[in-house]
């Protein structure tokens, strides 16, 4: 997924000449064909995050589009201040390509994980937010970041990620995907959670309960019109993210909810990472399966939840 986001910079830079690319200490090769064939629109600041965000901003507000790439801990909680008043509020086009979203970099602990991401950026005004499920979906998605008039926020898998995104498919930003069709429940489920959720589906579907699968794509601006449908039309909604539970994709969800109710007869269960730092190392498949965001282990909290078995 993250090769395939900056091999579409590179693209978008030979279509556009006010695409540019700023990285932060990125590995030895990283971005070469971009590097060689517009060097006057490659910059690598080291580990300089903020000044990084500054630097996009003054290029921005001179007729660039800035594509900036680094950790998503570091892109987004240590260029908070620089983000928010350098890029949101003067709604300027730079596209911020967080690497590793969620708990991508679980070996190196809590400094590099980036559970609250979402969280963070959502609160920005003016702000985009996507997370694709695949490298076949981030493709598509970023030809769209290139007309987006403010910020965007891009969050990155580590890569190699199931590809769940339909062959020949079409997607847009706004506008979320159903990918599964179903009646007893459905999953609202964002980045590679989606996978996770059409996995689980598929159990479910072998103990004759028939969930739909939503994918949200894109958690700002949301889908309103999805949800509320999603709303009306089922009595449990699942909301599956690798992220906190406190302000990424279910919060969206429950505030959206609560703002057009009431909605007597809907249930609700938020799956989000714990509210807490985490303790473990390992790797990302371990620390989802801990946080009981493995198909397994939603199947199991579903059923229980719908039939207390």
């Amino acid at each position: 997924m993250r090769k395939t986001s900056l091999n579409s910079v590179t693209k978008l830079a030979k279509k556009d000449k006010r695409v540019l690319f700023i990285g932060s200490d990125l590995g030895a090769g990283t971005m070469d064909e971009f590097r060689e064939s517009y060097p006057e629109r490659f910059f690598m600041e080291g580990i300089a995050e903020q000044n990084m965000i500054g630097m996009a901003a003054g290029l921005a507000m001179d007729g660039f589009i800035p594509y900036l790439n680094t950790i998503a801990s570091f892109i987004t909680r240590r260029c908070l201040e620089q983000i928010t008043i350098d890029l949101c509020l003067h709604n300027l086009p730079v596209r911020l390509l967080g690497n590793g979203g969620g708990l991508v970099y679980a070996p190196l602990g809590p400094t590099h994980l980036a559970p609250d991401d979402i969280a963070l950026m959502r609160a920005l005004p003016n702000m985009t937010i996507v997370a694709p499920s695949d490298a076949m979906e981030m493709q598509e998605i970023m030809k769209q970041t290139l007309d987006i008039p403010g910020p965007v926020y891009i969050r990155l898998g580590k890569g190699g990620d199931p590809v769940v995104f339909p062959k020949g498919g079409k997607t847009k930003i706004g506008k979320a995907m159903q990918l599964r069709e179903g009646r007893h429940a459905i999953f609202i489920s964002t980045g590679i959670m989606t996978h996770k959720a059409i996995v689980t589906a598929d159990m479910l579907a072998k103990k004759g309960l028939d969930c739909a699968v939503l994918h949200c794509h894109t958690i700002k601006p949301l889908d309103d019109e999805a949800i509320l449908s999603a709303a009306s039309d089922f009595p449990l909604i699942i909301t599956l993210e690798e992220h906190s539970r406190v302000g990424g994709l279910g919060s969206a969800v429950v505030e959206l909810l609560a703002d057009n109710g009431p909605y007597p007869r809907l249930k609700i269960l938020r799956l989000a990472l714990p509210d807490s730092f985490q303790k473990n190392y390992g790797s990302q498949d371990a620390l989802l399966e801990a946080a009981g965001l493995y198909p397994k282990k939603i199947a199991k909290t579903l059923l229980n939840t719908m039939f207390g078995a």
